[in-house]
């Protein structure tokens, strides 16, 4: 249907088809509803008088309506609602700011975070393997429980208690552990968060966290990695106006200045002891240095069965056992161990954890993830004849360490083969190794090579002894600088003691002795190496058949333990080293 249009209109009003009609000025619009109940809009002229005369002779209902009330309401509200829009923006505008301000004046607040106590569920008895450092540390919270135990025979709270030990060992494990028996506020930060691009900063950082440890006094502060920002002063490029000194200066201040800072003990723990000031070392700051070693078999045995608690394991699995193969091995490695056998078992849909998987997540620690077996059977060969050279010097050698396991199962990082041995317990708990044990790891080290000459001869030696060829150069020239295992005498000519400064790597130090020295020093060291791998060659040419033996069935198996090494070796009734 076409729209109605203003002579249509005008003749439908005058022959009565119009019912009613309603005018808008404003608009220049009429209305129009016709006797059927449609409605049309149509548009007219400015004061037209024209549509008035006729409804008014047809008697048509005209009504006229002003709008204007009604644009001037809506253009009301639209400007209202536009400076609601502009008010809310510059509120929001003015919040963002005031934020920004008390992000800038809080800078340098103290990023120290308070623990509830209810949160730390460590206590001592999950601690195990640093039987010794717990001892130490049972004080301190004597001290924070009953410190009048102390003070009525004149005692003084200690300030500070520092932990050093490797990485792993458990130093911050300690910590909570302390704070969990104490039951007093603990506070923990690392060093590293005092420091910051501004000067000024880490110092009033420093300040506001004793400002609030003094307010929850006593309580526990614990400053983990305390080396970044203890380290000694006047060993950089900054000189005295350092960031990080300033924040040490002001370290040193809180500790022990003129304030009091009594029932505030300071934990600090730190792998690097040797870089730190010797002003935050001295008594009345940190009072204590409590050494946090590595296990010995007894507390691997410890740290093994806490770490077993919540796994399952199978009743072959005896953790002594595992105890005693892992020498050397920090808490956190044991924990690895004990969890990567556990995702192994899980991987294969088994509900216990049996030696095998252990076995299989020692070597994963120690070795890395396994390669494909290699295919190339004269490689096999090489490097079972190099793995074997290896083994078969050690069961020669009175003083070298115990075979563990042969393989030639290759490993990521371009391991082809391993051979792993047993370290003397002994020599690692003390710390003491012998002349004897050294140069029987300089034998067993190049038992690879002496086994690829005897075999392939000397043109056909390869590559694949260069780390144990490394490994020899290190133990020798040790032996004839720091430990006076030469004709050179009783003396150190290399300290190992390294001055701890910035841009060390660009200035190369000179050695302390004379270039002379040095030529005997380099005789000295071929000498060992020579002597060590003349005596390689002599006993595997005096067991050239069991070697040859060993390896046709290492070729097969790929792998042999201590027990088939022993026995096929023909070393059963010889004393073990």
């Amino acid at each position: 249907m076409n729209p109605l249009s203003y002579s249509q209109l005008i003749s439908n009003i005058s022959s009565g088809e119009v019912k009613s009609l309603l005018l808008i000025p404003k608009r220049r619009q009429v209305i129009v509803t016709l006797n059927n109940g449609s409605k049309e809009i149509v548009s007219i002229l400015p004061d037209d008088q024209q549509i008035l005369e006729v409804a008014k002779i047809s008697n048509v209902p005209l009504e006229v309506k002003d709008v204007r009330e009604e644009e001037a309401m809506a253009g009301m509200l639209g400007n209202l609602g536009l400076v609601v829009i502009v008010v809310l923006g510059l509120s929001f505008l003015l919040r963002r700011s005031a934020q920004a301000a008390n992000r800038a004046m809080g800078f340098t607040r103290t990023d120290a975070r308070l623990k509830p106590l209810t949160s730390i569920d460590i206590r001592f008895e999950d601690v195990e393997g640093i039987d010794d450092a717990k001892l130490e540390l049972e004080e301190v919270i004597t001290f924070l429980r009953h410190p009048e135990t102390f003070t009525k025979l004149g005692a003084k709270i200690p300030k500070g208690v520092l932990l050093v030990g490797l990485p792993g060992t458990g130093k911050t494990l300690l910590a909570k552990a302390i704070a969990g028996e104490a039951g007093v506020p603990f506070f923990s930060i690392a060093g590293s968060e005092f420091v910051e691009l501004f000067v000024g900063v880490g110092a009033s950082r420093v300040r506001d966290m004793f400002k609030k440890a003094k307010e929850k006094s006593p309580c526990l502060i614990f400053i983990d990695e305390i080396d970044s920002v203890g380290r000694q002063r006047g060993a950089g490029i900054g000189g005295g106006n350092d960031e990080r000194e300033q924040t040490l200066n002001q370290l040193l201040t809180e500790m022990d200045g003129f304030a009091d800072n009594s029932g505030v003990i300071v934990l600090a723990a730190t792998n690097r002891a040797d870089v730190l000031d010797t002003a935050l070392m001295r008594p009345g700051r940190f009072d204590r240095t409590i050494f946090v070693n590595l296990p010995d078999k007894k507390g691997r045995e410890g740290i093994l069965s806490v770490h077993a608690r919540s796994r399952p394991l199978a009743d072959e699995v005896r953790l002594s056992d595992w105890a005693l193969r892992t020498p050397g091995f920090s808490g956190a490695q044991l924990s690895n161990l004990l969890n990567e056998a556990a995702i192994l078992t899980a991987r294969e849909n088994k509900t216990q954890i049996t030696n095998k998987q252990i076995e299989f997540a020692l070597e994963r620690i120690t070795l890395g993830l396994a390669s494909p077996p290699l295919q190339d059977d004269s490689k096999k060969r090489l490097i079972a004849y190099h793995e074997i050279g290896h083994a078969l010097v050690a069961a020669h050698m009175p003083h070298a360490d115990k075979v563990d396991k042969v393989s030639i199962l290759p490993r990521t990082g371009g391991i082809g083969g391993f051979t792993r041995f047993w370290p003397d317990e002994e020599a690692i708990d003390s710390g003491l190794f012998s002349k004897n044990y050294l140069f029987a790891r300089l034998v067993v080290a190049l038992g690879g090579r002496a086994a690829e000459l005897i075999v392939f001869g000397p043109n056909e030696i390869t590559q694949g002894a260069s780390s144990d060829l490394q490994n020899v150069s290190s133990i020798a020239r040790e032996m004839v600088t720091k430990f006076g295992f030469s004709p050179l005498g009783p003396i150190a000519l290399e300290t190992g003691n390294k001055q701890v400064f910035l841009g060390k790597n660009l200035i190369q130090t000179k050695p302390t002795y004379a270039d002379s020295t040095g030529k005997v020093i380099d005789e000295q060291v071929r000498t060992l190496a020579n002597t060590a791998m003349l005596k390689a060659v002599g006993i595997l040419e005096s067991q050239r058949e069991v070697m040859d033996k060993l390896v046709d069935v290492l070729i097969v198996e790929e792998t042999l333990n201590a027990e088939q090494f022993r026995r096929l070796a023909e070393l059963e009734h010889m004393p073990q080293n």
